[in-house]
This record gives structure tokens, C-alpha cells and sequence, in this order.
């Protein structure tokens, strides 16, 4: 049985771990509730944008926008956001094993990958596998704005213009509730119709000045809308998942001080039985 001292030692530092997973998990929580706002209020306008743009795949304008038209799929660009720092429990593994599922698939449908990574996660965890990385962000922050995400994911839309790739995913964590968080894998490009058995067998928009123009603005901002999802979802993810972790954290923090607790009881009190003993045997010895 250890020493009192080496006890008294070991509920000394466990207490001081409790302390900062329980401050951890309050700044956590504090966090979570402006995560999901934004999250909340990202929401509907990315869902409405990506039905808009799937109508418009199934129109027949003029111009067909390359976003809008289908390849076989030789090379596959995979979006990936992740988490900028840990302590958030399997969050971002679960992320990371979609994303080899979808690897997987791909590779041996016979087709290429090259991925953009946002997040220091998702650079350190996909560097290390050796695969093609075409861009890479990280530092993204609790409060994701759009212009800084969109450098590295301009570098996969330029691909997919020259054909460098045929298709785009993004891979991210989706908000289920405080407790629940899902990875998500969302086609990007080409754009898919989500409701086309409810529309006209042929019909169109018109378009002012041209169609050209329009689409390209549209379908610029139909892929921001979705990225900058992407990254609130994952913030959001982020903050839940860790007060939960650093809630389990300090819970189990508590049990193990109270294990020690009693294992120091037990340790004191035979070390005063020993002495007790010790006294006794002397002066029956005189």
C-alpha cells in the first residue's frame, strides 16, 4: 500500500485536473449557446439556397454552368472540417472515419482523391496517411467567417472547372443535440436535384441580364452557404461535445478522489494501528 504522503500527493493533483476540466467545461457551455445560434440561423437560408440550385440543374437555360453538369467521376475532391483543438471526445474520429469510408469507395470505384482540409485536426490526421492535399486552413476559430474560408475551398472549385476533379464532397459534424452529433457527408458538385419528382418535365427561369451571369453568382453563394454550414455545424459540435467530455472528465475526476480518499483512510489508520502496536510491544517488553 503507497505512503500517506504519496496519496495526499495524488488527490492534490487530481483535484487541480478537476478544477480545469470544470472551468473547461463551464467556458464550453458558455460557448455552445452562440454556437448554436449561428448554427440555427445558418441553417434555413443553406437549405433553401441548395433546393434553388438543385431546380436550376433540372432547368434548360442557354448556358449550362460547369457546376451543373455531370462527369464520370475519375477524381474525387473531399472537403473535410474538423476541429481546431481537442479534448472534444470522438468527435472529430467520427468525422475522419466517414471520410476513409468515402475513401474507400472511391478508390475502388478506381477513382483519384484530393482533399482540402479545414482544420488542424483534420491537416495533422490526413497529412500523416500521405494523401493528396490540394489546400489546407487552419485557426478557423469559434466565430467562422466566410471570406476566410473560401481561399482554401476556391482552390477545389478551380479544380473542378478544369476537370481536375469530376466531383465534390464536404465531410462535417452534423448538430443533432447537446448530446448527439453525427458526421455528415453532403455532395457539393455536381449539384443534386433534392425534390425533382415534383417539378415539370421541362421548364426554365428567365434570366436577367443572362443566364451566365446569374448562375455564376448564384452557385457562388450556394457554395459558400454550404461551407459556411459546414463550419458552424462543426463549431457547434465542437463546444457540445467538449462540455460533455470535460463534464465526464470532472465527474470521474470526482471518483477517483473519492477512491483515493478511502485508500488514504485505510493507509492512516494502520499506520496509527502500527504505532499504537509499537507502543504496547514496547512497554510489555518493560
Amino acid at each position: 500500500m503507497p505512503g500517506t504522503k504519496e496519496i495526499r500527493t495524488k488527490i492534490a493533483s487530481v483535484k487541480s485536473t478537476q478544477k480545469i476540466t470544470k472551468a473547461m467545461e463551464m467556458v464550453a457551455a458558455s460557448k455552445m449557446r452562440r454556437a448554436q445560434e449561428r448554427m440555427r440561423l445558418a441553417r434555413p437560408y443553406a437549405d433553401k439556397i441548395r433546393v434553388v440550385i438543385g431546380h436550376l440543374n433540372q432547368a434548360h437555360p442557354d448556358y449550362k454552368h460547369p457546376f451543373l453538369v455531370e462527369r464520370e467521376p475519375k477524381s474525387i475532391g473531399v472537403i473535410v472540417v474538423s476541429t481546431d483543438r481537442g479534448l472534444c471526445g470522438a468527435l472529430n474520429t467520427n468525422v475522419f472515419k466517414s471520410t476513409l469510408m468515402l475513401m474507400r469507395e472511391w478508390q475502388g470505384k478506381g477513382a483519384k482523391l484530393n482533399f482540402c482540409l479545414l482544420g488542424t485536426k483534420s491537416v495533422g490526421f490526413f497529412r500523416r496517411l500521405g494523401v493528396p492535399i490540394l489546400a489546407s486552413m487552419t485557426g478557423i476559430g469559434d466565430r467562422p467567417h466566410v471570406k476566410d474560408l473560401l481561399g482554401s475551398v476556391k482552390v477545389m472549385l478551380d479544380a473542378y472547372r478544369d476537370g481536375t476533379i469530376d466531383r465534390l464532397f464536404i465531410v462535417n459534424a452534423e448538430f443533432v443535440n447537446t448530446m448527439t452529433q453525427k458526421p455528415a457527408v453532403t455532395q457539393l458538385l455536381p449539384v443534386q436535384t433534392l425534390d425533382g419528382d415534383d417539378l415539370q418535365e421541362r421548364w426554365d427561369y428567365i434570366y436577367e441580364p443572362n443566364a451566365a451571369e446569374i448562375l455564376d453568382g448564384v452557385l457562388m453563394r450556394y457554395i459558400e452557404s454550404q461551407v459556411y454550414r459546414g463550419a458552424v455545424e462543426s463549431v457547434a459540435c465542437e463546444m457540445s461535445a467538449r462540455m460533455v467530455a470535460m463534464k465526464a472528465a470532472s465527474d470521474n475526476a470526482g471518483k477517483l478522489i473519492g477512491d483515493l480518499q478511502l485508500v488514504y483512510n485505510k493507509a492512516r489508520q494502520a499506520a496509527i494501528t502500527k504505532e499504537l502496536a509499537e507502543i504496547v510491544g514496547g512497554a510489555a517488553a518493560v
